[in-house]
């Protein structure tokens, strides 16, 4: 096995009765860092420091991951040019925060019967969302909801 010190330095590769001995001689553990390579790699370091170390590595690795939302606009059918541009400039906010969007049309009464509208508007809103975000998918009918998800371009 491959031997590593306190330190990270390499010690060499040997059997594992004289590594163990090594420890011993320290006064510290020996920890077994890469059971897969070709020699498997064991390091001569103190348990206690080695869970203290990879704690800490998994909380910084924690902290930099972006957790992206799904966050979600509602527009009703009838919604006016300006308050769909509002709500549009919302939206552009939101992909740039990283964000995941879902964007729902809402139907009411007898808005139903006209099915077409709505997909209208959501084809409108994709041209115009069409430089910042791609669509997860073609629009879906949920109930009353015509909904679709977007995320932002690489």
């Amino acid at each position: 096995m491959r031997v590593l010190g306190e330190n990270g330095e390499q010690l060499g590769v040997m059997n594992s009765a004289r590594a163990r001995d090594m420890a011993r001689d320290a006064g510290v553990d020996l920890v077994e860092i890469s059971p897969n390579a070709n020699p498997p790699v064991v390091k001569i370091i103190s348990w206690g420091k080695y869970q203290y170390q990879k704690s800490k590595e998994q909380n910084r690795a924690r902290k930099n991951a972006k957790t992206s939302e799904l966050r979600q606009i509602r527009l009703g059918l009838r919604i006016g040019d300006n308050d769909l541009n509002i709500k549009l400039k919302k939206v552009r906010e939101l992909l740039a925060d990283g964000d995941r969007v879902k964007v729902t049309v809402v139907f009411r009464g007898r808005e139903m019967a006209h099915k077409e509208i709505g997909h209208a508007m959501i084809e409108r809103i994709s041209a115009a969302l069409a430089d910042v975000a791609t669509p997860d998918s073609a629009p879906q009918m949920a109930g009353k909801q015509l909904s679709i998800g977007y995320r932002a371009k690489r």
